[in-house]
């Protein structure tokens, strides 16, 4: 192995060390306060660790000079990752403080935990400026998860992942139903595009890629139209908000998939244009 000091001096290099160090102190501060139980606590402590351990091995590997020898794309897999970081460390940021600090904030335990929460909003920018500067420029397609399509498909099997979470119970009424599986079916497809290009197994599909992508956007766009308006008008309909409306409602959560249908829906309708832009343009 050699040692390539780039991997470390460039500013990609330098985002990276950034959001090593934020993540370390983030897990650091939380967990010396012994107060990160319960799933969302669990969520926030994987979310930091993860990013943490993970860019680490990316700065490592580069620096030696090793994932060359890796059988994945590494430009679609560093893009990926950082994209996923991104979104994961801003979930985290505005999940722990609502979750774990209350108010009035006093005391070191109090202390400890917003800081915690800065550190973690200035790791979601490193990894943020990461994605940046990462970001495929216009007309080249060397990788195709560092373009804005690429990134979108990480954004949409990121929101779905949080469309599950929230899915603990619904009825079984055919409108709902449908819901879950437009969901289920649009997750499992995206993540399989996003898996199969760090892969590098997209040249054994025998039909233009391109175009194939610009069909599934347009399936999906008019899959998630369905969703947007049938999960809200069979989730509420008839059923008014419960006056003890707490942290694990039934009626928040329904809310909550709502909202993240609608980000969804606008994401696979910004794919849609930027992937036929891509093709025909």
């Amino acid at each position: 192995a050699t040692v390539n000091l780039h991997a470390v001096t460039s500013w990609v290099g330098i985002a990276r060390l950034f959001a090593i160090a934020l993540s370390c102190i983030a897990f650091s501060l939380v967990a010396s306060t012994w107060d990160f139980g319960g799933p969302y606590g669990t969520w926030c402590m994987f979310t930091w660790c993860f990013c943490f351990a993970m860019t680490l091995l990316v700065v490592l590997l580069e620096l030696l000079e090793l994932y060359p020898k890796l059988p994945l794309s590494w430009d679609d897999f560093t893009s990926a990752f950082s994209m996923l970081a991104t979104l994961m460390v801003f979930t985290t940021s505005v999940v722990f403080p609502s979750t774990f600090i209350s108010s009035p904030c006093s005391g070191s335990k109090c202390a400890r935990q917003a800081v915690a929460t800065t550190v973690s909003c200035l790791c979601f920018l490193a990894y943020a400026i990461e994605v940046g500067l990462t970001r495929a420029k216009p007309g080249d397609i060397s990788s195709f998860l560092s373009t804005v399509p690429g990134l979108l498909k990480v954004f949409e099997a990121y929101v779905a992942c949080l469309i599950f979470s929230l899915l603990d119970t619904f009825s079984s009424e055919a409108g709902l139903q449908w819901c879950v599986a437009v969901y289920s079916i649009c997750f499992i497809v995206t993540l399989l595009i996003i898996i199969f290009t760090i892969g590098r197994c997209l040249t054994y599909i025998p039909c233009p890629l391109e175009k194939m992508l610009v069909v599934y956007n347009a399936l999906a766009l008019v899959m998630y139209i369905t969703a947007t308006i049938l999960w809200p008008l069979y989730s509420f309909r008839g059923r008014s908000r419960p006056e003890n409306c707490g942290r694990n409602c039934w009626w928040n959560k329904h809310l909550g998939v709502t909202f993240l249908t609608i980000f969804n829906l606008i994401a696979y309708l910004v794919d849609l244009v930027y992937s036929t832009k891509m093709v025909f343009i």
